[in-house]
């Protein structure tokens, strides 16, 4: 094991006090999150499908497959989220242009609306929390004291 990685039997309490309050405030952010999607009217999963979609950084468009990777979904769990999403008109379908195969996802004009508002709100909630995950995180690297 590397110096900076402890072994099961030097982890301090201060270590999982750290890793507990970490995962805590994960856990208050996405339960932001998940009543910020409720409150704009979507499930959280169409709320985290659309942030997948727009924040998309390859270059080819996404696709269903792309969306369930980025979502850790079954690829079916995916096509059924993508065509609830069309009919909610927050996403279009198209055949790719080199593989008519290929259905390459894009957000509508009103899924963009409902994402920018819904980011700005969560980027807020993000620096609110950023103090506190970084404590939390900070105190991961220190040594283990006396127990």
């Amino acid at each position: 094991m590397s110096a900076n990685r402890p072994t099961r039997e030097a982890l301090s309490r201060e270590q999982y006090a750290a890793i507990a309050t970490f995962r805590y405030q994960l856990r208050r952010f996405l339960a932001f999150s998940e009543a910020a999607a409720q409150q704009a009217g979507l499930p959280h999963q169409q709320h985290q499908a659309l942030l997948a979609i727009a924040g998309h950084a390859g270059s080819d468009a996404p696709t269903v497959g792309m969306l369930a990777e980025r979502l850790l979904i079954a690829p079916h769990t995916a096509a059924e989220l993508v065509s609830r999403m069309v009919e909610a008109s927050l996403l279009t379908k198209t055949r790719g242009a080199l593989d008519g195969r290929r259905m390459e996802l894009s957000l509508t004009p009103r899924a963009e609306t409902i994402l920018a508002e819904l980011t700005a709100a969560h980027l807020e909630e993000l620096r609110t929390m950023e103090p506190a995950l970084v404590r939390a995180l900070g105190k991961l690297d220190h040594e283990p004291s006396d127990r």
